[in-house]
């Protein structure tokens, strides 16, 4: 007695189109095997390829399918994708870009995608993630700017907050501006020393455009602005900025934007722009600076005058940093530029080039391309003479006036001979004189 012929489908399919058995349908090929079937004859009866009938045999039942092992472009690349992948912050197109320049595999971005998706999870924790450290009494300031809009006299202005912090103590000081320009930062940071009685030894933004010219995310090498440094110079402190796009690490600041918005701000309308400011500054002396802090568990103020005070350099004489001057001046033949009637010297070979000066905190800084050739004290006087002897090595009459070799006088020509004879001789010649 024959088995029936099993004609309905199965929705599985084998790697070679054949519907995948079912176990009663493999139960049966045993059976027929059993019986002395045929691997053909079963097949036949099945309606299957006699190699089907015959795996299944060997097996001794059902036999899971397996899908064939394909070799991928990025098998092996794991460690390099994820350092890449972490270095880049996150962009697969430039990790595709720098697989196709250093590896030669070239991948659809789609893939590439789907290759570093567990990663994004790590760089995600990793960009929530902030390590708390305490600074050193006096060790670092904290600068940021915030934005917000302010109803003063009843118009909504958009205001400039600007936000210093001091690490250790927790004190900060507020400033309103109505723009985020140098100028502002200068100013702002001039009011903080003058506000805390002294100058920390660094001060910590972010990458604003107004201080700082390029930052690599790669090398971390920072370009900052020429004024900074000239300001930085002035009041002597060391100017540092965050990581991009790690603005985490300015955290004491960024919570202090925060709290000034939802604290002294939010809710607030003022009659003047000097009420504004009046508003700010008895807020930050009554209410910011005097309650308990929540990490240090101190009141700011307290903080600051019994570890920090001491640990901030002084102000001393210095004045404000002023008006910065940056001009454009070609070097003379006398080795110097001229700036407000008074002479600068300069390195003697750049005589003809351009080259640019910076005027600022009683300093004259001259640079040539990016190389600052020459500093000088800015003179007080008038049509002064500033000179450095080094500038003048090599020069021809460098311990005296430099002056260009007189011109010979040209040679007295001898007299023409003479062409007529005494008029003695003819007196003689003819007996007599005439």
């Amino acid at each position: 007695m024959h088995e029936e012929r099993i004609t309905e489908s199965h929705p599985w399919s084998d790697p070679r189109g054949q519907a995948m058995k079912t176990p009663d349908d493999v139960e049966a090929m045993l059976r027929l095997k059993a019986c002395g079937w045929g691997m053909k004859r079963i097949a036949a009866e099945l309606g299957c390829s006699h190699h089907t009938v015959k795996t299944y045999v060997a097996a001794g039942g059902v036999v899971p399918f397996k899908s064939p092992q394909r070799v991928k472009a990025l098998d092996g690349q794991d460690d390099w994708l994820r350092e890449r992948f972490l270095r880049h912050r996150g962009n697969a197109d430039v990790v595709r870009q720098d697989l196709l320049a250093e590896k030669g595999l070239a991948v659809s971005l789609r893939t590439l995608q789907r290759a570093v998706a567990s990663y994004r999870q790590a760089l995600k924790a990793e960009a929530l993630a902030t390590t708390r450290f305490e600074t050193p009494p006096g060790r670092q300031l904290q600068i940021d700017f915030g934005e917000r809009l302010v109803e003063i006299d009843g118009a909504k202005l958009k205001v400039f907050v600007f936000v210093a912090t001091l690490g250790h103590s927790r004190r900060l000081h507020v400033r309103a501006f109505r723009h985020e320009q140098q100028a502002s930062w200068f100013s702002g940071l001039e009011s903080a020393f003058t506000t805390f009685g002294g100058v920390p030894e660094e001060v910590l933004m972010d990458n604003p455009r107004a201080l700082v010219v390029r930052h690599d995310a790669v090398s971390r090498t920072v370009l900052f602005n020429d004024k900074l440094l000239a300001f930085a110079r002035h009041w002597g402190f060391t100017p540092r900025a965050c990581a991009p796009y790690r603005a985490r690490t300015k955290g004491k600041t960024e919570n202090g934007v925060g709290y000034v918005k939802k604290n002294a701000i939010a809710g607030h309308a003022f009659a003047s722009w000097e009420a504004f400011e009046a508003h700010l500054a008895k807020w930050e002396r009554e209410v910011a600076n005097m309650r308990v802090h929540g990490t240090t568990g101190e009141a700011p103020i307290t903080r600051f005058k019994r570890d920090e005070v001491h640990r901030l350099k002084p102000l001393g004489s210095r004045q404000p940093f002023g008006a910065l001057r940056e001009l454009s001046r070609i070097v003379g033949n006398d080795c110097a530029v001229e700036i407000d009637t008074n002479s600068y010297s300069v390195p003697w070979r750049l005589i003809g080039e351009r080259v640019a000066v910076t005027i600022a905190a009683g300093a004259v800084r001259i640079r040539h391309g990016v190389r600052e050739v020459a500093i000088h004290r800015q003179a007080e006087g008038r049509r002064q003479r500033i000179v450095d002897r080094a500038h003048l090595d090599g020069v021809a009459g460098r311990d005296g006036a430099v002056r260009r070799p007189a011109i010979e006088a040209a040679p007295v020509a001898p007299p023409p001979p003479t062409l007529l004879r005494p008029l003695a001789e003819y007196e003689a010649a003819i007996g007599g004189s005439f």
